[in-house]
């Protein structure tokens, strides 16, 4: 079976529903994933807008979540890195008024260690020890528009 990344408010390639972004209450959407891969002790999830003017602009970064967990929101303990907003945990979607639909990639990985050893706990730091104990991915992708 394959690794698997869904939310039970929007499907892959829909919209993300507004309360789920800054025009909304700024909460985390559920998400619940499938098929982790053998050896899976921990997992990451990265969030960000692949469409941003700047290049890529990150919301989102939790990671070392326990290996039991298959959904989010959840009450296990988890680390989290700085968004692109300067500030730990969910930073909705967020694009400029007037500025088109943007594409919001949610990756989530299998990691085959429960703690990732961090010298820096910044995003490159994070991708790096990813590229050493991904197991495997699963990706979701929402849209969002503000009107201009």
């Amino acid at each position: 079976m394959p690794f698997t990344l869904t939310s039970p408010s929007f499907v892959d390639g829909a919209p993300i529903p507004k309360q789920f972004t800054c025009d909304g209450a700024n909460i985390t959407p559920p998400l619940t994933w499938t098929g982790s891969p053998e050896g899976t002790r921990s997992f990451a999830l990265i969030v960000e807008d692949t469409d941003a003017a700047d290049g890529i602009f990150t919301h989102w970064v939790i990671y070392d979540i326990p290996a039991q967990t298959t959904a989010w929101p959840s009450d296990v303990s988890s680390k989290t890195i700085r968004n692109s907003f300067g500030r730990s945990g969910y930073g909705g979607p967020c694009p400029p008024p007037g500025g088109g639909a943007h594409r919001y990639l949610f990756t989530m990985y299998a990691v085959d260690v429960r703690y990732l050893a961090l010298t820096d706990s910044g995003l490159d730091d994070l991708r790096s020890a990813l590229d050493a104990h991904t197991l495997a991915i699963g990706h979701l992708v929402g849209w969002y528009e503000r009107a201009g």
